[in-house]
């Protein structure tokens, strides 16, 4: 009637996902979106080794499709420079070897493409933008009270006479 547990919690996740995405910087974006390929090569890996082929050619597609559609997409080549030229090139790379894995069912190369993300998502975490180390050292601002509001709620002076 309700549907399977599963189905339930995989909806939470996407709910989840979706609203850190909408609410994620740009910065926060691109360690998800290495985080995203990260996961799918892995599971790429694990497909592999149990021999399930259908699986293994969807993890890595979507793998792929991460790098070449949210990572290499997002380069800006014309303000990035050589930096991006460099990354655009990589990213290339990786989709080239996760297609070569994928036809010729071989684990290594995915771990060659899960390390060499692994490396950039952990450069791209130490790169913290101004805007994002400044939240992160001011705690958010709290609305002040007014001045004569009544709040039920908040701790009142005691009307007890001391003997």
């Amino acid at each position: 009637m309700f549907g399977s547990t599963p189905s339930g919690a995989n909806a939470y996740a996407k709910v989840g996902v979706e609203t850190g995405v909408t609410s994620a910087s740009p910065h926060k974006l691109i360690v998800m979106l290495f985080e995203g390929a990260m996961v799918a090569v892995a599971s790429g890996i694990q497909h592999m080794q149990a021999g399930d082929i259908a699986k293994k050619g969807m993890a890595i597609s979507k793998a792929i499709s991460i790098i070449d559609n949210g990572l290499r997409a997002s380069l800006d080549k014309k303000v990035g420079g050589d930096i991006a030229l460099n990354l655009d090139a990589l990213y290339e790379y990786m989709s080239n070897r996760l297609l070569i894995a994928n036809l010729k069912n071989q684990p290594k190369i995915l771990e060659e493409v899960y390390q060499l993300l692994k490396g950039l998502k952990d450069a791209w975490q130490t790169i913290t933008p101004p805007a994002e180390q400044q939240a992160q050292a001011q705690p958010p601002m709290q609305a002040e009270p007014k001045a004569h509001a009544y709040d039920p709620l908040a701790p009142q002076q005691s009307r007890l006479v001391k003997a």
